[in-house]
């Protein structure tokens, strides 16, 4: 920030919105490869045995983002088709990803193998099946439910009791025999922010057998507003693998799997107020040019983020109440924000939004999605292009 104005990657915020618009996702770079250096340097220096960081690129599927997390030395953890097809085209090493998912189809399976993906973790007795008859070759995990709740909103807790993902370890021991599995995978929700389910859950793991592989998952939450309370990286790590090495034993090959941590807080999201006014019980209703179509999460979770105008930084304001543009009264951002006088034409900042924002996007109301700008240096660069108009009809046959 330089004189109450934002700036990002040593851009300058409004200037960004003008040169490319808004609504954009504006991603510092240099954030990036410093959260994939802090995840691996606190493997390395807590684990002496085999073990690797892989990126869960359901948070942020930008090819972009997939070829500097693979520069950096990260593997990838892809649940479909596409993201697999984004990992390869980002260069991934295939023997490095990692296909998931809960109902992975024959077509799906097929095209890892083809790809010669490394591991396959399997959620249920028939992709084993499948796999078997397509006549394997990768690495297989389990995914085990290791029935744990964790404090997070429902909608993404994974692995308690009657989660649609993995099996009950009881049914995990039987299939790893039969199918010759090389260890287990668990992954039990997200935005996590305390040890003590992960604790508990490879406790879980331990009950199922003794393997030489052990994927621990993801999950480590961020701060999206002040005051929050979030894990620091290295210190999830250190608590992961200490808990791991009492439970499971030396020497097992450990994988780790963040996603929403690598990304969430190298991204913002520039909007342009388009109107204020007042509303009937007395707040002020701040109108942007986005909304639900380039940030779901509050609608969907009711996840909450701040903002601020990118011009005023810090200065002392008003609550107001920031709503997009889309046709649902549930279409509001953040309630409670402190702007200082907010007119049309301001430049709107939500911090905190690189995780989840462009991989849920959508054209509700026609809107076109947003394009991603990454910041480094003074220099900005899109990597992704907004979506036209012409897009939204480039599928009519």
């Amino acid at each position: 920030m330089a004189d109450g104005r934002l700036t990002v990657g040593g851009c300058d915020a409004v200037e960004l919105a003008r040169e490319f618009g808004t609504p954009a996702y504006v991603v510092a770079e240099d954030d990036l490869r410093a959260r994939a250096r802090e995840f691996r340097g606190a493997l390395e220096a807590g684990h002496d045995g085999p073990g690797e960081v892989i990126f869960a690129s359901k948070a942020c599927p930008v090819t972009a983002v997939m070829r500097l997390f693979a520069a950096a030395g990260l593997g990838c953890d892809v649940a479909s088709g596409g993201e697999l097809h984004l990992a390869v085209r980002a260069g991934f090493a295939p023997e490095r990803l990692y296909l998931h998912g809960n109902a992975k189809s024959e077509a799906e399976l097929k095209m890892a193998l083809e790809a010669g993906v490394g591991t396959v973790v399997l959620d249920n007795e028939h992709e084993a099946e499948r796999l078997r008859a397509l006549g394997g070759g990768a690495r297989l995990l389990l995914r085990v439910t290791p029935g744990v709740d964790a404090e997070t909103h429902e909608a993404i807790l994974t692995g308690q009791a009657g989660s649609k993902f993995g099996m009950p370890p009881d049914v995990a021991r039987e299939v790893a025999a039969r199918y010759d599995a090389a260890g287990l995978h668990m992954h039990i929700g997200s935005q996590l922010t305390s040890l003590d389910p992960f604790r508990r859950a490879i406790a879980a793991l331990a009950q199922v057998g003794d393997f030489g592989v052990y994927d621990l998952g993801g999950g480590l939450g961020v701060r999206y507003v002040p005051g929050e309370h979030a894990l620091e990286p290295a210190d999830w790590v250190a608590g992961v693998l200490d808990a791991a090495h009492t439970e499971l034993g030396p020497g097992k090959e450990l994988i780790l799997e963040p996603g929403r941590a690598l990304v969430a807080t190298a991204g913002m999201t520039l909007y342009t107020v388009e109107s204020v006014k007042d509303g009937g019980a007395g707040e002020r209703i701040v109108a942007v040019d986005g909304g639900m179509s380039d940030n779901l999460r509050p609608m969907l979770y009711g996840a909450s983020y701040t903002a601020a105008l990118a011009a005023r930084m810090g200065a002392t304001g008003v609550a107001c109440t920031v709503v997009g543009k889309h046709c649902e009264s549930g279409d509001v951002l953040v309630r409670d924000a402190l702007l200082a006088d907010p007119a049309p034409g301001d430049v709107l900042v939500t911090p905190v939004t690189g995780a989840y924002g462009h991989s849920m996007a959508n054209n509700y109301n026609g809107v076109p999605r947003p394009p991603v700008v990454f910041c480094a240096g003074g220099d900005a660069r899109v990597v992704m292009r907004r979506e036209t108009y012409e897009d939204l009809h480039a599928r009519d046959v």
